[in-house]
């Protein structure tokens, strides 16, 4: 390893030195790249595929709520590793780091395992849950045994990422997420449509590149780790069970996925009450959730900035550096939102002609994305104050404005509207839930704030 590297480690780390907002610009500008190539793979995976018909896309879209699980389950346990070991490395616990790291592999192997039975075993029932069309079913079920029985792939990728992004090395971090983007996209049609003298695989294909990409991804991220991130040391001997490190992890990580889970219960209960009018109201809801992928994939870059510093100044006593992460983070998430929902009430049509919408998708589609629109500033702050939980170690505020939002209000409003027998009224469900979301992220935020700096007195 290059000397110069060596002695970067020794040395206390940028994050609780550097200006806070040059610090916060320079760590969250290429995980916001590197989320948009993120979205950007999502929605050309789902371009590609609505060439072939609506039944592929809509495959794809009943198939995204077990994706969402899967991707609870390696996000949360990478926040959970995230946050403990910065907070390790910001208390000069350099013990502590390498365990976080350690264990963090152990349980990110562990329940890649389980996924991959889970959608080699459960592929076919799944759809089954959904439709009795044949043609989704068997699309969806080629799509999600390759997909979630691959997810290895995808598992340790985040956890690679994660641990970059926990030491401040974003752009090391965005060079596994790009790199990893791109390949799927270049994959993505020759092994739809079978280009190249490749087999044409149709829905399976997009299931193939998705998961080549991630290995790859995967693959550099590790890497990375090993060769250009010193302050992490990862030893075969440390891929063990630590019980009060799992416990660590989960404290921050287990309301990270049950969050992210009932997006997907969500999801599927949406799916059901949307198929109830027309499957071409399912589609919308699909090609929505992928682009609004362009507009939340850059705050999410941004809060993985933001946690990172704020954990580690936190552990280091530093209140004012951390809450000026914050009101910038803040700031910086509302002004996207203002952009997307720009987008969303101006070119509604031109955003959905990407997907070859029927007349019939066309026409939902307008009048859903200009509804939910209206929620994207109120979701820029909600979604910057449920990481500032996270990384204050109160995460089940984040949980309990979760569930509220899309458990006790999101859902059985639409239901309720859907009696109406006007699917136009189902996409206020949106905005409703979104205000309770708010007025909650709100209060929680203030009360972590006071708690944290009681702690620090």
């Amino acid at each position: 390893m290059d000397e110069n590297i060596r002695e970067e480690g020794r040395q206390e780390n940028k994050m609780g030195t550097m200006p806070v907002g040059r610090l916060l610009f320079n760590m969250a500008v290429p995980m916001m790249v590197s989320m948009l190539f993120q979205a950007l793979y999502n929605v050309v995976d789902t371009v590609f595929v609505a060439r072939l018909s609506q039944d592929a896309m809509n495959a794809v879209s009943l198939a995204f709520p077990l994706q969402m699980l899967c991707i609870a389950f390696s996000v949360g346990t990478g926040i959970g590793m995230n946050a403990l070991l910065s907070r390790s490395l910001g208390e000069r616990n350099q013990e502590g780091a390498d365990r976080a790291a350690g264990t963090g592999l152990f349980l990110t192997l562990c329940t890649a395992a389980l996924f991959t039975l889970i959608g080699l075993a459960f592929a076919g029932f799944f759809f089954r849950l959904q439709t009795d069309n044949e043609q989704i079913i068997a699309y969806g079920r080629d799509y999600v045994m390759i997909c979630i029985g691959g997810s290895l792939g995808i598992f340790m990728q985040v956890y690679g990422e994660r641990l970059l992004q926990s030491t401040g090395r974003t752009d090391l971090s965005m060079i596994s997420q790009v790199v990893g983007a791109a390949i799927n996209i270049v994959l993505d049609p020759i092994l739809i449509f079978g280009l190249l003298g490749f087999p044409r695989l149709e829905v399976a294909g997009a299931a193939v590149a998705t998961v080549v990409g991630q290995l790859v991804g995967a693959a550099l991220g590790l890497y990375l780790n090993l060769t250009r991130n010193p302050e992490v040391r990862l030893r075969r001997g440390a891929i063990r069970p630590h019980a009060a490190t799992i416990r660590e992890i989960y404290a921050v990580g287990v309301p990270s996925i049950i969050m992210q889970s009932i997006g997907s219960v969500m999801m599927f209960g949406m799916n059901k009450i949307l198929i109830s009018f027309t499957e071409a109201a399912t589609a919308v809801f699909g090609a929505y959730f992928k682009l609004q992928s362009f507009i939340f994939m850059p705050i999410f870059g941004l809060n993985n900035a933001m946690v990172p510093i704020i954990a580690y100044n936190f552990g280091a006593g530093r209140p004012d550096r951390f809450r000026r992460a914050i009101r910038l983070s803040v700031f910086t998430a509302i002004a996207i939102m203002c952009a997307g929902l720009a987008l969303f009430e101006l070119i509604p049509g031109t955003l959905l002609g990407l997907f070859s919408p029927s007349a019939e998708m066309l026409a939902i589609g307008k009048t859903a994305l200009r509804i939910i629109g209206l929620t994207f500033p109120l979701a820029g702050f909600c979604i910057v104050a449920g990481s500032v939980f996270q990384a204050l170690g109160t995460p089940f505020y984040s949980l309990i404005v979760s569930v509220c939002r899309q458990i006790c209000v999101l859902l059985p409003v639409a239901y309720l509207l859907s009696l109406t027998g006007r699917l136009e009224l189902v996409w206020w469900s949106f905005p409703i839930a979104e205000l309770m979301s708010l007025t909650l992220s709100s209060i929680f935020l203030r009360r972590t704030l006071h708690a944290a700096n009681a702690r620090l007195r």
